[in-house]
C-alpha cells in the first residue's frame, strides 16, 4: 500500500523524523532514572522484540551470513560507544543543543571521513560547505559570546564524541550489503544488548522501584516510536522513493528536537542554536547535493 500511495509515505516519513527528534527529549527524561548502559539494554531489548513481527510482515529472511554477522558485531561496539556519549551529553547538557549539534554535525563528519578514505572527492563547493558547517557548529555553541572555559564543558565533549562515533558506526554498517537493512538492524540490536548486558549492566543495582509512568512512557516512545517505527519507515522510504528524496526529510530532525525540547523540557532555545542549525543544514545540503522534495499532486 505504501508503495502505491506516496503521499501517505511522505506523511509517515514526516512523523518518523519527529520520532527521531523526540528521542533526545526521551533520553533526557530517562537520564533521571537509569544510566547510559541500562538505557541501551532496555531500549534495544524492546526494539528488537517489536522488530520480529515487522521482519516477518515484510517477508524478510532472518538468515545472516558470517560476514554480515562480523560487521554487525563490530558495528555494535561503535554503536554502544555512540549511545553512551549521546546519552551522557543529553544528561548533562540540553536535548535541544544535542539534537541540533549531533544530527547536523554527523553528515559533515561522515563526508570528511569518506573524503579521507578516498570515496569522496572534494570540489570547490565542498570546501565552502565545510567552512559554512564549521561556522554553523561554532554558532550553535555560541562561541562568539563564550569563553574557552564555557566551550570546554563536559557535555560539549560528549556531543562531539557522539558526532564522530556515528559516522564510524555508519561506515562499518555500510559494509553489510548481503542482507536487508531491517534484518541487519535486528542482529545489531541483539548483539548490542548481549554485549551491553554481559559487560556493562549490573542488574542488581538498577532502581526498579523508581520506574514510574513517565519512565515507561518515555522508554516505550524511545524504543517503539523513535527506533522501530522511524527506522522502518526510513528504510521503506529509501526503497520506495530513493535515498535522494528521503534524505531531505532528515532536516526535520534537529528542528523537531529543538521544538519538542522547548515544549516538554521547558528548555530555553537561543537564537544562536537556531541560526547555527540553519547554517549546518545548508552546508549538508551543498555537500550531498540534496534537493528538497517537490510534491506533485
Amino acid at each position: 500500500m505504501l508503495g502505491k500511495n506516496k503521499n501517505l509515505l511522505y506523511i509517515l516519513l514526516f512523523f518518523a523524523m519527529i520520532g527521531w527528534g523526540a528521542s533526545w527529549v526521551n533520553a533526557k527524561v530517562l537520564s533521571h532514572y537509569i544510566d547510559a548502559y541500562e538505557m541501551i539494554f532496555f531500549r534495544f531489548s524492546i526494539t528488537g522484540f517489536f522488530m520480529i513481527p515487522i521482519i516477518i510482515y515484510f517477508k524478510k529472511s532472518f538468515k545472516i551470513d558470517f560476514r554480515s554477522f562480523i560487521v554487525a558485531f563490530l558495528a555494535s561496539v561503535a554503536f554502544i560507544t555512540y549511545m553512551k556519549y549521546y546519552f551522557m551529553g543529553t544528561k548533562y547538557g540540553t536535548a535541544s543543543l544535542g539534537g541540533a549539534f549531533v544530527t547536523t554535525l554527523v553528515p559533515i563528519i561522515t563526508f570528511l571521513f569518506l573524503a579521507m578514505l578516498g570515496e569522496k572527492k572534494l570540489k570547490k563547493k565542498d570546501y565552502f560547505a565545510l567552512v559554512l558547517g564549521a561556522l554553523g557548529v561554532l554558532t550553535m555553541l555560541n562561541i562568539w559570546n563564550s569563553s574557552l572555559k564555557d566551550l570546554l564543558v563536559i557535555q560539549n565533549l560528549y556531543f562531539l564524541l557522539a558526532s564522530v562515533l556515528w559516522p564510524i558506526f555508519t561506515i562499518i554498517s555500510s559494509k553489510s550489503k548481503a542482507i536487508s537493512p531491517l534484518v541487519f538492524s535486528f542482529y545489531l540490536y541483539m548483539i548490542t544488548i548481549a554485549l551491553d548486558g554481559i559487560f556493562f549492566v549490573d542488574f542488581k543495582t538498577i532502581a526498579y522501584q523508581s520506574f514510574d509512568f513517565y519512565f515507561w512512557l518515555n522508554l516505550l516512545i524511545l524504543s517503539i516510536i523513535s527506533s522501530v517505527y522511524s527506522n522502518t519507515i526510513y528504510f521503506i522510504g529509501i526503497e520506495k522513493l530513493g535515498a535522494a528524496n528521503v534524505s531531505s526529510f532528515i532536516f526535520l530532525v534537529p528542528f523537531s528536537a529543538i521544538v519538542l525540547s522547548a515544549i516538554f523540557l521547558k528548555e530555553h532555545i537561543s537564537i544562536s542554536i537556531i541560526i547555527g542549525t540553519i547554517m549546518t543544514i545548508w552546508a549538508i545540503k551543498i555537500l550531498n547535493n540534496i534537493k528538497f522534495i517537490k510534491h506533485k499532486y
